[in-house]
């Protein structure tokens, strides 16, 4: 199984950017697909952004469309989210999850089986 370790989180002012890290460590090759998650305490827990492991294939929330990019570097093992203008309603905890199942729907809480601990973004008006 693999471990997942997100960083990055913080808080900005709306139209301000940060950018996520997920670094994997353990059978990280055996997973097809890595995630992005939120989750905010009034919220359920929602896929934001998703890539096919080692191909350019992403999916994107609509909410976030145009504003983050998913990205990874296979050989460091590291999953990326670029998080560009900002929103208020972007606040929430991000969780990096990994998927072993080849067939699924990627920005579906279901479809994965490993989670990191979590990292906080706060975006204040």
């Amino acid at each position: 199984q693999v471990q997942l370790v997100e960083s990055g989180g913080g808080s900005v002012q709306a139209g301000g950017s940060l950018r996520l890290s997920c670094e994997a460590s353990g059978r990280a090759y055996r997973n097809y697909y890595f995630g992005w998650f939120r989750q905010s305490p009034e919220k359920e827990r929602e896929g934001v952004a998703a890539i096919k492991h080692g191909f350019a294939i992403t999916h994107y929330a609509d909410s976030v469309k145009g504003r983050f990019t998913i990205s990874q570097d296979v050989a460091k093992n590291t999953l990326y989210l670029q998080m560009n203008s900002l929103k208020p309603e972007d606040t929430a905890m991000y969780y990096c999850a990994a998927s072993t199942s080849y067939n699924i729907s990627p920005l579906s809480r279901d479809s994965y089986n490993s989670w990191g601990q979590g990292t906080q973004v706060t975006v204040s008006s």
